[in-house]
């Protein structure tokens, strides 16, 4: 199934935690916390200024990004669980 987002909505997945600290202790499943970073999937067209045109995206498919610990709203689509959310939501783009 194929997902475009619309307005100034962005489709994200979540990237995976390490199980193992520095220290080498060993964190199980239910102590872990969800991760606030993930890779941007897809990308709405942006709000609506006044005038009616599409406002610019600061986000584009491929960025890695940190967002707000409750954003977005879960969804399961091909066993892989996904977050939508407002652009708004993202906190910062996360350069190599």
């Amino acid at each position: 199934m194929k997902l475009k987002p619309l307005g100034d909505r962005v489709l994200v997945k979540r990237l995976e935690q390490e199980e193992v600290t520095k220290g080498g202790i060993i964190i199980p499943d239910s102590a872990k916390e969800k991760p606030m970073k993930g890779e941007v999937i897809a990308v709405g067209p942006g709000k609506l200024d006044d005038k009616g045109s599409h406002m610019k995206m600061h986000v584009e498919k491929g960025n890695l990004v940190l967002f707000n610990k409750y954003a977005g709203t879960e969804i399961k689509i091909d066993d892989d669980e996904l977050l939508v959310m407002r652009e708004d939501d993202i906190l910062a783009v996360i350069e190599a």
